[in-house]
C-alpha cells in the first residue's frame, strides 16, 4: 500500500470498480506501452460484455461506446497515433479523471483513453446515478474475469464534492483530467498536484449547427437528418458541450427548409423524448429573457414546449450567455458566413455541426477564429476521438524516452 495513503480522507468513497487497496497501490503499478495488444484486447472484451448486456439496448450512448471500444476501432486509433520516430513511449503513470455530472458515458471514454495511452486510472464517475454508469461498470468487472491483470489499472469511484478526497487523489496523480466546466476546474485547482504532474482541463464550451437549406431540401432522407440532429441534442438534453445551441441557416430556400426540418424533428421528439414540465417552463422563461436582452429577437410559433426556437436578427459575442437546454435553440438566417466570426472567435466555441459543403465555412476558417476545434457532419458531434477540444490526448497522456 502507498506510504502515507490517507484512508481516513477516503472513507466516504464508494467503489464501483476496484477497492481501497487497488487505489492505494496505483502509484506502484507499472506504466504500459500505449496501444499495446493487451489493452486493446481488454477494451474489446468490455465491448463484448456491453453488447451482451440486454440493458444496453435501451441506451444508444452505451451501444455507441461499445462500438468505439471494439478492437477494429482501437486498431485504427493505433494506426493513426502510433509514432515511428525510434523513441520509446509509455503511459505517464496515474491519471485522475473527474467526469462531468450531466453526461452519463463521458467517464468511460476518458477511462478508455487513459488505458489506451498505457496508464493506471482513477475515475470519479458522476455523483448523480445513471443506469449507463452501472451497465459500464458491470461490463468492466465481467471483463476482469478473463483479463484479471487489468484490475490494477482501474478504480471507478463515486463521492460528493470533497476537497480532502480531491487532495489525496490529486496528490497521487501524474496527470489530472478535469471534465465538467469552469466551476469544476476552479474547485479541483484548490487541490495541488505534484510538481512534475500535468493537467488537462475541459472548460465550458458551446457548439453550433450550420445547415445549407438547399442541401437539406435536395436530400432523400429528411427524416434521417432530423434524427441525426436529435441524436446531437436531445439525447443529452443539450448538456453536452458538443450539442448545438444555435442553428444557422444558409442557402436560398431557408423558409421551406426550416418548415420541413423542424416538423420532422418535432415528430421524433414527440415519439422518443421524455419531457418534464419544468423543462418547458425553463425554456419559455429563457425565451422571454432573450426577447428582452436581444433587440429584435422573436420566438417562433410552436405547438408545444418540446421544441422552442428563438429567431435572432444578429450574432453577438455574448449570445451563448443566454443559452438553455432540453430543446431550446437560437436560429439565425445567414447571408454572410463571416457574421458568425464574433461567436466563433470565442474560445468557448467548440464544434460546428455541418449539413452541406465544407466550402460554406471556408471564409470563416480563413479568418482564423480563436474558437472552433472541430467541424463534423450533423449526427457526429458526439463521436469521441483522441483529438478533442484542441488536445492530442495520445500525446498529452504519454511520456517519451528519447533514444536517438
Amino acid at each position: 500500500m502507498q506510504q502515507n495513503f490517507d484512508t481516513e480522507a477516503l472513507r466516504s468513497v464508494t467503489y464501483l470498480v476496484g477497492d481501497e487497496e487497488t487505489l492505494a497501490n496505483m502509484p506502484a503499478v507499472p506504466a504500459k506501452v500505449p496501444f499495446e495488444d493487451g489493452i486493446l484486447e481488454f477494451l474489446n472484451e468490455v465491448s463484448k460484455c456491453l453488447m451482451k448486456d440486454p440493458r444496453s439496448r435501451t441506451y444508444s450512448d452505451v451501444v455507441t461506446l461499445a462500438f468505439w471500444l471494439r478492437k477494429a476501432s482501437t486498431l485504427k486509433l493505433r494506426e493513426r497515433f502510433e509514432a515511428h520516430d525510434g523513441n520509446r513511449r509509455f503511459g505517464r503513470g496515474v491519471i485522475f479523471h473527474i467526469a462531468p455530472s450531466n453526461v452519463p458515458v463521458n467517464f468511460a471514454y476518458s477511462l478508455a483513453v487513459g488505458l489506451l495511452t498505457g496508464n493506471a486510472n482513477i475515475v470519479r464517475v458522476p455523483s448523480k446515478t445513471f443506469p449507463q454508469v452501472d451497465i459500464i461498470a458491470d461490463s468492466i468487472s465481467h471483463a476482469f474475469e478473463t483479463m484479471s491483470n487489468m484490475r490494477a489499472y482501474i478504480a471507478l469511484i463515486r463521492y460528493e464534492r470533497n476537497k480532502s478526497i480531491n487532495d489525496v487523489l490529486s496528490g497521487m496523480a501524474d496527470t489530472r483530467v478535469v471534465w465538467g466546466g469552469d466551476a469544476t476546474i476552479s474547485e479541483l485547482r484548490k487541490s495541488e498536484l505534484p510538481p512534475r504532474s500535468t493537467e488537462i482541463t475541459f472548460a465550458d464550451r458551446f457548439s453550433i449547427a450550420v445547415i445549407d437549406s438547399d442541401t437539406y431540401l435536395s436530400s432523400d432522407n429528411k427524416a434521417g437528418a432530423a434524427q441525426s440532429f436529435y441524436n446531437d441534442t436531445y439525447l443529452t438534453d443539450q448538456n453536452a458541450c458538443t450539442s448545438p445551441r444555435l442553428v444557422v441557416w444558409v442557402g436560398q430556400n431557408r423558409e421551406e427548409a426550416k418548415k420541413q426540418f423542424w416538423n420532422e424533428l418535432n415528430k421524433i421528439v414527440e415519439r422518443k423524448y421524455t419531457f418534464q414540465l419544468i423543462q418547458g417552463v425553463n425554456k419559455l422563461t429563457s425565451s422571454y429573457i432573450a426577447a428582452v436582452k436581444i433587440p429584435g429577437a422573436t420566438t417562433e410559433e410552436h405547438k408545444d414546449n418540446l421544441l422552442v426556437r428563438v429567431n435572432i436578427p444578429t450574432i453577438t459575442d455574448d449570445l451563448m450567455d443566454l443559452k438553455d437546454n432540453s430543446g431550446y435553440f437560437f436560429e439565425y438566417d445567414c447571408d454572410d458566413i463571416l457574421t458568425l466570426r464574433p461567436l466563433c472567435n470565442d474560445k468557448r466555441c467548440q464544434t460546428v455541426a455541418l449539413l452541406g459543403d465544407l466550402a460554406i465555412l471556408q471564409p470563416l476558417l480563413d479568418s482564423a477564429p480563436k474558437g472552433i476545434d472541430r467541424i463534423v457532419p450533423i449526427g457526429k458531434t458526439m463521436d469521441f476521438d483522441l483529438l478533442w477540444d484542441g488536445y492530442d490526448l495520445a500525446e498529452s497522456l504519454t511520456r517519451v524516452v528519447v533514444t536517438g
